[in-house]
């Protein structure tokens, strides 16, 4: 069966606003919800950057029982995995077991402001792994001492645990990444809609695992308007992981996407208030093996399109895939 989710993009709303939109989404019957975790937004005409950590405990305390998730953190060059370990577990009990923590390489434009350079690929996916080895052993309990490779850990414990284990996911892209998240985690997150990813998550021990993914859109009265919306706040996202990943700042987002037009978008972001490209969206993640996904609502209107889930958007939803599991 397949979950709908909702996304708390921290890069478009302000933080106070990411908190009451959980909550109607919440009260629209998604089924679970991410949140961004970036220091800039991609673009200037985002206009926000709130921290996605105090977003999810503020998220905690107002909704009752929607899942919630970080899509992504990069527990690596900004964050050390120590604490990354700790205030996991810390939502974890603040959401009664509602949280899933899922983790990623990182983008330059969030991970370079504390000054400590950017790596290559290769390195990020070294990095990973051992972020990822240190945050297991905290969770198991007890002091901890790790001298590895990129990270030490100098007697530490997590004192606050929850009784179930947190899942953990981690974002792929090639099969290096599917390799290391195989084998390391519960959870794939796939950035695109292609078959081989989860195929080579499964063939590296990810056989029976949940995959996730998000897809952009956004709903509003006015297609061309839509549209337009669309293509001043997301132009930047048709270029692709590997420039996405490496790029420093918004400047650069602007000057990389410049020639971006909206009709080049048209046919990549559902727009407007016809349903079927929204669950044609999903069916290309759905066929490529994944079983939620989470919709982006694209601008300030979370509101309208929560009640377009309602009315229109997640009937259809549930007729073409079922009720979720």
């Amino acid at each position: 069966m397949v979950q709908i989710g909702y996304t708390m993009m921290c890069e478009q709303r302000a933080p106070q606003d990411l908190v009451t939109d959980v909550v109607l989404a919440e009260q629209a019957g998604f089924d679970f919800a991410v949140i961004s975790d970036h220091y800039h937004p991609w673009l200037e005409a985002q206009g926000h950057g709130g921290y996605a950590w105090s977003v999810l405990g503020a998220a905690a305390a107002k909704t009752e029982h929607i899942p919630l998730m970080t899509y992504v953190t990069c527990p690596t060059v900004r964050y050390h995995p120590a604490i990354v370990a700790q205030k996991a577990a810390t939502m974890a009990l603040l959401s009664d077991g509602r949280f899933t923590l899922n983790l990623g390489a990182g983008e330059r434009l969030n991970e370079h402001v504390v000054g400590q350079g950017w790596p290559s690929v290769s390195v990020r996916h070294q990095l990973l792994s051992e972020a990822v080895d240190v945050i297991r052993k905290l969770w198991e309990g007890g002091y901890v001492t790790h001298d590895g490779r990129y990270f030490q850990v100098d007697s530490a414990r997590v004192f606050d645990l929850p009784e179930t284990p947190i899942p953990l996911g981690v974002a792929v892209s090639g099969p290096e990444s599917c390799r290391l998240a195989g084998e390391k985690a519960d959870v794939m997150v796939a950035v695109e809609p292609r078959p081989e990813l989860r195929q080579w998550f499964d063939a590296a021990g990810g056989s029976g695992k949940p995959g996730i993914a998000q897809a952009g859109c956004c709903y509003g009265p006015d297609p061309a308007a839509a549209l337009q919306l669309a293509h001043e706040q997301f132009r930047w996202f048709p270029a692709g992981w590997k420039q996405n990943a490496e790029l420093p700042n918004c400047v650069n987002f602007d000057a990389a996407s410049q020639f971006v037009r909206p009709e080049d978008m048209a046919d990549q972001v559902p727009h407007g208030t016809d349903v079927e490209p929204y669950v044609q969206a999903v069916k290309q993640f759905v066929d490529a093996g994944l079983e939620q996904v989470a919709f982006v609502q694209i601008g300030p209107d979370q509101e309208a399109f929560c009640q377009f889930f309602v009315d229109t958007l997640g009937p259809a939803l549930r007729k073409e895939f079922g009720p979720a599991s």
